[in-house]
């Protein structure tokens, strides 16, 4: 087609033919941002969230930037999970696949779980295009089998995930043996306290792109259950009683609730997989496989798989547990409704929930209330009920009180005169309301 709107950067013509056989026609709010900064070799800190175009946002420019003559690592991408880093390396297969540069284009990819001598005997002549998880990359660098010291950008996606896994040790490790001039791209949904001093140590006034991102799609629907003095397993499998998921993922706040949720869950018959931090590897692609070849309906997960790991065909999300901030919530509930499917993103609350709740609200988000009983659902007041009553009542009195005549003189009884009447009028309002 030819016409997409990505001719308007400097992208090399090769990159907008690659553009054209991917599909791609408008680019999205993070690749208009980021694409002509890569371009003009600006160190980048890019907040968006998963599934906001950010890997082309990267990849594409970069690509336009590839010497093809110069057989030496010129970029390296490092991932925090081996899906990630998978999935980020199929994308950028697919980029050389397009272009027909098959034989001119290298990418790797490292990753931990695979043979590392075959790896070191593979690596004779550089690949141009590193990807991998920080671990494997910085252990190839030591073994004296990859040099990144040619490399001209650096990327960090998912920084903040990165922090968490403990991980950003080995990214600092790998940055020492790096060219200091290197063009630096942090992505990260949230720019943790704690990820401050390393991006200081790196980044030299970076452009900063943070994406207000639409909160969820419009074809997601938010539904409220209170858990009250519940067990959580007990409403979980009410809830997937109500609901016939394609897939969905059950959402804890953390490993050990995730694994006794997944183990509550099975003894109640339900097909469960699990995921989190905690899984060897191994276990993790298995478990990842399994889930692909529909093995099973449900899949109990922390906030890992919300970031590093890309289950497709999501058609429920469930919060066992609500998170603790907003942006996770965010995350979780973003890995349904994807690519303009509906979804469903059912929360359990408790009280101390609420308040995130009205921030959510405040953000733009509508939350319908509902309880679940015999396999069906059934609406209930919403959630802040007593709090809306609340703001009737005291603007029915304010009304009330106005209506009231005033006297100058104030003379015994005034004031419950002046209730009997307020009252009187508070009934009247109400006729005329009912009428």
């Amino acid at each position: 087609m030819d016409n997409h709107l990505f001719k308007q950067y400097s992208l090399q013509p090769i990159i907008n033919e690659v553009i054209d056989k991917l599909g791609f026609y408008e680019p999205t709010p993070i690749q208009q941002k980021v694409i002509p900064a890569v371009l003009r070799g600006e160190s980048i800190i890019g907040q968006s969230q998963t599934g906001s175009g950010k890997t082309h946002a990267y990849l594409l420019p970069l690509f336009s930037k590839l010497d093809e003559s110069r057989k030496e690592v010129q970029f390296v991408v490092t991932a925090p999970t081996r899906e990630l880093a998978t999935q980020i390396y199929d994308e950028a297969k697919k980029v050389i696949s397009a272009s027909n540069k098959e034989k001119v284009w290298t990418a790797k990819l490292f990753i931990g779980g695979t043979d590392k001598k075959r790896t070191i005997e593979k690596l004779k002549e550089q690949p141009q295009i590193v990807v991998g998880t920080p671990g494997r990359i910085l252990d190839l660098i030591e073994e004296g089998a990859l040099n990144i010291y040619p490399a001209t950008s650096f990327i960090i996606d998912e920084a903040d995930l990165m922090l968490d896994l403990g991980f950003i040790k080995e990214v600092d490790q790998i940055l020492v043996r790096a060219n200091s001039n290197i063009q630096l791209m942090v992505f990260s949904a949230t720019i943790p306290v704690r990820l401050q001093p390393f991006l200081k140590k790196y980044l030299q006034n970076p452009s900063h792109f943070k994406m207000e991102d639409q909160l969820s799609p419009e074809t997601m629907e938010h539904r409220l259950v209170p858990l009250r003095h519940r067990e959580v397993s007990k409403m979980v499998y009410r809830i997937s009683e109500a609901i016939q998921p394609y897939l969905a993922i059950i959402f804890t706040n953390g490993k050990d609730l995730a694994d006794q949720l997944a183990k509550e869950l099975t003894e109640k018959g339900m097909e469960v997989g699990l995921i989190h931090g905690g899984l060897s590897p191994r276990e993790r692609k298995r478990v990842l496989k399994d889930i692909q070849g529909l093995r099973y309906q449900y899949i109990v997960a922390t906030d890992l798989a919300s970031r590093g790991i890309d289950i497709k065909g999501v058609s429920h999300v469930i919060n066992a547990q609500m998170p603790k901030e907003e942006e996770f919530y965010v995350h979780r509930v973003g890995r349904t409704a994807r690519a303009g499917m509906e979804g469903t993103a059912i929360t359990l609350y408790t009280d101390e929930d609420i308040q995130l709740v009205e921030r959510l609200e405040k953000k733009g988000l509508t939350f319908e209330s509902y309880d679940v009983k015999d396999g069906e659902w059934i609406e209930t007041k919403a959630w802040n009920e007593r709090k809306i009553r609340k703001k009737k009542t005291s603007e029915k009195e304010t009304e009330a009180w106005r209506k009231v005549r005033k006297t100058n003189k104030v003379k015994p009884g005034y004031k419950k005169k002046m209730k009997r009447e307020q009252e009187k009028v508070k009934k009247k309002l109400n006729r005329n309301k009912k009428k």
